[in-house]
Parts: C-alpha cells; sequence; structure tokens
C-alpha cells in the first residue's frame, strides 16, 4: 500500500491552529519525552525469546501490536535507529500468526480473536510503506486479507441495534464499542493508506457508534449508552473525529462531558484504556478541551510510572499499561498517520 502520510522524528512542528496544543506539550515534553523512552527499555526488557511478552495476554498480537505501535507513536522506524529491529519483530510476530483466511491471532485473546485482530490490523496499515520490500510483501497479502476479516464480520446479520458494530467472533450477531473502536481505526487507516474500503462501510460504523450516545448528557457507552461511559466517552469521540465528524454537536458534547469527569478515569474500571483513548479524542477537538485535559493527564501520569520505566495497567498488566501510556501521552506529536489531525480545521473554542 502507499503511504499517503510520512512519520517524522519527534518534534513538533504546528501550524497557527496547533499553537495552543503544542504550548500545552512543551511544558511537559522533556519529562515526557523521558518517560517514554523509560517505557521503551521497560518494553525491550522483558520481551520473551519468541516475540510475545509476559503476564495478561502477553502472547496476543494485540499486546505486540500494540507495543509495536508505542514506538511509532514516537517517531520511530522499522528497520533504523535503535528501536527499528524491536519494530520489524512486531511486525514478523503479527505475520507469523496470520492465518490463510486472513485472522490475525494467536489464540490468547481473551472472550474471542477479533480485538486482538483489530489492533493488529490497525497496525499492519500503519507501518505498510514503512519497512523493507520482503516485509512489505507479507504485509500487503496479509493486510488485504485482513482487512476483508473486518468486512464480513461488519456484515454479519445484526439487529438493527447492533448494525454497523463489532464484536469478539468474527460471526458475531452483537456489537460493542470497545472492539468497534478498533475495527473501525482499522478501516479508517486502511483507507487513507488507498485500500478499498467501503464508504458504506464507515458510514455504518459511524452510525453504530452514535446509538451508542447518550444526546442528552453527553457520553458513549459499552453495548447500551452508560456502561463504562468512563472509559468508552474517549473512545465514541475519537472515531468520530477521525471520521470527519470535527467538531460537531455531539463531539463537543462529549468533550464537555469529558471535562467534567475525567477525574473520576482513576476510579474507572478501565483507567488506561479510558486515558488513550480521551487522550486521542480531546487532541482532536483541540482548544480548551485538549488543553485542560493534558495540563490534568501529564502531571497525574507521569507520577505514576514505577522504578523499572512501566506503568501497571488495570488487570492487564505493566505491558499493556505501559504501551497504552505510551500512545496517550505522545499523541501532539502526531507521528501514527491515523491519528493525525487536519489542521485546515478550526481547533474550536
Amino acid at each position: 500500500m502507499k503511504r499517503l502520510f510520512s512519520i517524522l522524528p519527534f518534534v513538533l512542528v504546528l501550524t497557527a491552529s496547533a499553537q495552543e496544543a503544542g504550548d500545552v506539550f512543551q511544558k511537559y515534553e522533556a519529562r515526557v519525552s523521558k518517560a517514554v523512552d523509560r517505557g521503551f527499555e521497560y518494553l525491550l526488557s522483558v520481551e520473551q525469546p519468541d516475540g510475545s511478552f509476559p503476564e495478561s495476554h502477553g502472547r496476543s498480537t494485540g499486546i505486540s501490536s500494540l507495543v509495536g505501535m508505542a514506538f511509532l507513536a514516537k517517531g520511530h522506524l522499522p528497520g533504523q535507529g535503535r528501536y527499528g529491529d524491536a519494530i520489524n519483530r512486531r511486525i514478523d510476530y503479527a505475520l507469523a500468526h496470520t492465518s490463510a483466511e486472513g485472522l490475525i491471532d494467536c489464540g490468547d485473546h481473551g472472550n474471542g480473536p477479533m480485538y486482538a485482530h483489530n489492533i493488529s490490523a490497525l497496525f499492519l496499515s500503519e507501518v505498510s510503506g514503512m519497512v523493507d520490500q520482503e516485509r512489505q510483501r507479507k504485509v500487503d497479502v496479509a493486510l488485504s486479507k485482513a482487512i476483508q476479516v473486518i468486512l464480513r464480520a461488519q456484515a454479519v446479520p445484526k439487529s438493527d441495534e447492533h448494525k454497523g458494530g463489532w464484536r469478539y467472533q468474527p460471526n458475531s450477531n452483537d456489537s460493542d464499542l470497545s472492539c468497534s473502536g478498533w475495527a473501525l481505526m482499522a478501516l479508517r487507516s486502511a483507507r487513507l493508506n488507498g485500500a478499498p474500503v467501503p464508504p458504506q462501510s464507515i458510514k455504518d460504523a459511524v452510525d453504530y457508534t452514535l446509538r451508542r450516545f447518550d444526546r442528552k448528557v453527553g457520553h458513549f457507552g459499552y453495548m447500551d449508552q452508560y456502561q463504562h461511559k468512563d472509559s468508552l466517552t474517549g473512545a465514541g469521540l475519537m472515531c468520530l473525529e477521525l471520521c470527519g465528524r470535527h467538531a460537531t454537536p455531539e463531539n463537543l458534547l462529549a468533550g464537555e462531558w469529558i471535562l467534567a469527569n475525567h477525574e473520576n478515569l482513576p476510579r474507572a474500571e478501565f483507567e488506561f484504556y479510558g486515558n488513550y483513548y480521551n487522550a486521542q479524542g480531546m487532541f482532536q477537538l483541540g482548544g480548551k478541551y485538549w488543553k485542560i485535559y493534558a495540563e490534568w493527564m501529564y502531571p497525574h501520569y507521569l507520577e505514576e510510572q514505577k522504578e523499572d520505566g512501566s506503568w501497571m495497567g488495570e488487570r492487564f498488566g505493566r505491558v499493556y499499561g505501559t504501551t497504552m501510556m505510551i500512545l496517550a501521552f505522545t499523541v501532539p506529536a502526531r507521528q501514527l498517520p491515523i491519528y493525525q489531525r487536519d489542521e485546515r480545521v478550526d481547533d474550536g473554542p
């Protein structure tokens, strides 16, 4: 696939509309950069000889692919520099666990394979165009099949309430916002990367996301409008933002809800997941939304880093927690193509 965006060194190149967001990040940049590098060293220290990681779901292609995206998020490239080989190992791990039908899964997936598959498909799409020719050939084949797995899973007959979304199994006839968020990002990334993803598939997924939204209050839920709202409102917001619905009334209402409730996140069941999505969604909104959230996130979670460089991510362990925190911390650098923001759109309030 042809890469339509480029990954640059970890520096901020800001337009006027992004200056305020950049100012917030620059206040913490030195501490964040050091913390992220310590996180990388932790991840390298616990990687197993077979390419897997310890702790909960450490053999999962989803965990491995999140590690790969964390390296990319600070501007590191496959095959280049200090972490180039580490990124290549993450690519090879996903490719080695891709079935003939295109499912990227090694069996360590909890409730079902689609969660890990969606994350791994997103990772392969993000890294496509950055790798050597031999890996690119393999990525092209695997990613094409992986996207078809996601499209077929979306097309399984479902009730109107669940139509357009995804759940844990390729043949699931229901949907949840958490699994659907990763699937939608994979499709969006692949489409930006030149893959033939039908626009209707993106529209159906957006419509599903909006059905998880409480229009009176402003939060998104898991399988209704309320479940896990503290950790999933940012997910709904980011999905809509990345699909071109920038600063709509729904998104602004979600941003306001996060501003009013984000300090409850440390008590939420899926805290690190929620922080990752909040950071991505609030940065997309920009303006006061990113400024206020970042001014809380950086000092709070910088203090949570452990001596070994890790973050303890709720029940899924340190590898997961570390990768999610790195992805949240580095969003202003906009190194991952899927998270780049269209600077032609005003940042809002």
